[in-house]
């Protein structure tokens, strides 16, 4: 694998020399944000060795590199995902590139059922764990020059970029909730006594993404933070019939919010 990120950062640094200190994953119907940013390059997913290509509506594909407040950005305008076909290291190959690239911190964003029975569709929920009912995509042969082989998942999503996020969105006058995600394969959407179980193991959303990621950015010690947009009820009396079109929409008109975090995130950063 370390051969194939090589590739990819030493494609990634002919087509840019924008050396990003922050990188930021952008999920359904969540890839306006990069209104907010000065973007310099815009390199496709296809145009880069080894990377993978999503065909999921409302996922671009493009890796985006910029400014916000001065701080060097990269941007993944879209991701993929297990129920795809992919392997969880092509899902997660975009992370290890980002840190090679020079990344310290992490940012996600996710459309999210909600099963808390005190969440509304349009909530942001900043999350503080996470259960994976995935594969775990550090299963197989392992690299030392990755990260541990048994990496720590105590503190998954810092404690202080939580702290941050929360007084960004007090600042901005943002509600945000705060709970638990749990990642599940997909593509299809839960049944009712699904989400019911998701809620007695101790869960207050869940997705189709994001925790491998956090599970490999982790193992090479990037600080992460994520925030899930509700955009759906998985709550008795609550639930309603599911469309991907209805997720995006959902997410979007979220997305404003969701940008007055990240954009404090930055600054402070």
């Amino acid at each position: 694998m370390l051969q194939k990120i090589n590739d990819s950062v030493a494609c990634i640094a002919k087509l840019t020399s924008i050396q990003p200190s922050t990188g930021i994953i952008l999920g359904s119907g969540l890839g306006a944000f990069v209104d907010e940013v000065k973007v310099v390059d815009e390199i496709p997913f296809s145009a880069i060795p080894h990377f993978p290509v999503s065909g999921v509506e409302g996922h671009k594909g493009a890796l985006l590199f910029g400014y916000l407040s001065k701080h060097p950005l990269v941007i993944m305008q879209g991701r993929v995902h297990y129920y795809e076909g992919f392997t969880m290291e092509q899902i997660t190959f975009p992370v290890r590139v980002m840190k090679f690239l020079g990344i310290k911190n992490l940012l996600l964003s996710n459309a999210a059922g909600g099963i808390n029975p005190d969440f509304k569709t349009g909530d942001l929920m900043v999350i503080s764990d996470h259960i994976n009912l995935m594969p775990s995509p550090l299963i197989g042969s392992h690299d030392k020059q990755l990260g541990p082989r048994f990496p720590d998942m105590s503190h998954a999503y810092d404690a202080e970029l939580i702290e941050w996020a929360l007084a960004v969105a007090k600042e901005a006058g943002v509600p945000v909730r705060q709970g638990v995600y749990i990642g599940v394969t997909g593509p299809a959407y839960e049944t009712p006594a699904e989400y019911n179980f998701f809620r007695i193991i101790g869960g207050d959303a869940v997705g189709m993404s994001t925790v491998p990621e956090v599970i490999v950015a982790r193992q090479m010690d990037l600080r992460c933070l994520a925030i899930s947009v509700i955009t759906d009820l998985g709550i008795p009396g609550k639930i309603e019939f599911l469309s991907h079109h209805k997720v995006q929409k959902a997410a979007m008109k979220a997305e404003p919010q969701l940008a007055e975090i990240f954009k404090g995130m930055i600054k402070k950063f």
